[in-house]
């Protein structure tokens, strides 16, 4: 499909879960792996500092100002908060800072090892290189932390390291997906207009938000995702191979 009634764009930006991989990847595969591994993982790494700077995060997303003033209010100590909180957020798939820094760090193991290799769909990379071939700069907005999204298309299951695809990261540190003020810093970050990037993504929220900011946007179809809105006045596609950039 090729995108009428607005110019082609500059950048793409996407997300990754229900868009550039599947959703059942992510809950299937990567967050057991971190709920199998979370109070070994805290246990032998909690005096690390980037460790416990998660964790520090942890505690401001639930409304402390620090992990040790919510250990003196709670009575328990860091390490058990921090994984009871992460389990909670987890079972209510809240897209929390600190608890996706924490899943980073987890994963960064799993990804290092081989015991993770990550899933995206056939018609992916190969557009995205088709993109770049003709000058369209392309970056990853998600949920998940930088780090992880590196780690994620670092290690592709056939494709390998595929890192270099992409010029750009953000994450939530830049602002909520569902804040249009969060897209107006992405654009601005990136040095173009917001009408000059295409955002893709599965969550109508997230397509709203950026069009509010004046992204073009584009809803993706993919197995196993949420139904959007029929009153969702957003493209769709089921293939990057339909966005003719």
């Amino acid at each position: 499909m090729v995108l009428t009634n607005q110019p082609n764009p500059r950048g793409i930006l996407l997300d990754i879960e229900g868009t550039t991989s599947s959703i059942s990847f992510v809950h299937d595969v990567m967050f057991p792996y971190v709920l199998d591994r979370l109070e070994q993982f805290i246990a032998d790494h909690f005096s690390r500092p980037d460790v416990r700077a998660a964790g520090e995060q942890i505690a401001k997303d639930a409304g402390y100002e620090s992990l040790d003033s919510w250990s003196a209010t709670s009575r328990q100590p860091p390490p058990a908060l921090v994984i009871g909180e992460v389990q909670r957020l987890m079972a209510s798939d809240v897209k929390a800072t600190g608890l996706k820094s924490l899943q980073g760090l987890i994963w960064d193991g799993g990804f290092r090892s081989g015991q993770l290799v990550a899933h995206v769909y056939p018609d992916v990379i190969p557009t995205i290189k088709k993109w770049r071939k003709s000058g369209i700069d392309v970056r990853i907005y998600s949920s998940g932390s930088i780090a992880a999204q590196k780690l994620f298309f670092g290690h592709l299951a056939g494709e390998g390291d595929c890192l270099g695809l992409f010029t750009g990261h953000y994450d939530t540190t830049i602002g909520g997906k569902k804040e249009s003020e969060s897209y107006r810093r992405v654009a601005a970050d990136w040095g173009l207009a917001p009408a000059e990037i295409l955002f893709v993504s599965d969550i109508a929220g997230e397509l709203l938000a950026a069009q509010e900011a004046g992204f073009q946007v584009r809803a993706s179809l993919r197995p196993g995702n949420t139904e959007l809105p029929a009153t969702l006045d957003v493209p769709r596609i089921t293939s990057f191979a339909e966005i003719v950039a």
